[in-house]
């Protein structure tokens, strides 16, 4: 990868101090407000040791490693202006997270100290973390991080939504369950993405279990070696499938995911 750009870790630690100052300015006596924000923060530091995790594993350059961290800290920092602003996680029903995030970023002009080439790479990589796909355009450099990151947030998600689902009724919130319906109902349409291998659009999310059956096609849009290596290791498509209601439908799907990952490994 091209590590010609500067970031030095004593201007990483600034980062990371103005994202505990920032997350901190939303916090609230709210009961239903709060939890959501802690669990945002959570998340973001989460996606920073992940992405570290599997940038080690690849041999990344000490400053390629600060760059990963950078991106994963503020990939979701437009999630808290969102949450608040709107009462809501769901972009269609609000705004898309990524930008608002880069919009913050530069109204609060947080990367300004660094070089163009790496605040504009930082930047791309965040605005692609939610997109169906990476633009195929982009230099290798953006996509080679965007994968990273992509990777990280989905393994913490799935991490989190493993355990998630099986907490009691009053531990869960609709907010994180983006609003869906829990009940027996699967779209048509997710499943038959699914059997074509095809990652499902969150466009296409109408009940809970449309929501558990894209994170198992995750698997489809997984990039790298240790990045799977966890997601096995861990078991979090078991967890997530049993969850689901039983249908040959979902069986096939979820055969052919686990296929899939023994392929890739």
């Amino acid at each position: 990868m091209n590590n010609n750009c500067h970031l030095s870790e004593e201007f990483l630690q600034g980062l990371r101090d103005w994202f505990t100052r920032y997350t901190g300015s939303f916090y609230t006596a709210d009961p239903v407000l709060q939890p959501v924000l802690l669990l945002k923060e959570g998340h973001s530091r989460r996606v920073s040791g992940i992405i570290l995790h599997i940038g080690r594993k690849l041999l990344l350059s000490d400053h390629g490693l600060r760059m990963a961290e950078v991106m994963a800290l503020f990939h979701d920092i437009g999630r808290f202006e969102q949450v608040t602003r709107y009462g809501t996680f769901v972009d269609r029903k609000s705004v898309n997270h990524a930008e608002l995030g880069l919009q913050v970023l530069k109204r609060e002009k947080v990367l300004a100290g660094l070089e163009e080439d790496t605040r504009e790479l930082i930047l791309r990589a965040i605005s692609y973390h939610n997109r169906l796909s990476i633009p195929a355009e982009e230099s290798p450099d953006c996509i080679y991080y965007s994968r990273l990151l992509r990777d990280a947030d989905k393994l913490d998600i799935l991490a989190l939504f493993s355990r998630y689902y099986y907490a009691e009724p009053a531990e869960r919130s609709s907010a994180v369950e983006l609003d869906l319906p829990d009940g027996p109902d699967v779209s048509e349409g997710v499943l038959k993405d699914l059997q074509r291998r095809k990652t499902v659009n969150m466009q296409q999310l109408r009940f809970l279990n449309d929501f558990k059956l894209l994170q198992l096609g995750w698997a489809y849009d997984v990039n790298f070696q240790p990045s799977l290596e966890l997601i096995r290791e861990q078991g979090y498509l078991q967890k997530i499938r049993a969850t689901l209601p039983e249908s040959e439908a979902i069986d096939l799907i979820y055969d052919q995911i686990l296929s899939h990952i023994e392929s890739r490994l």
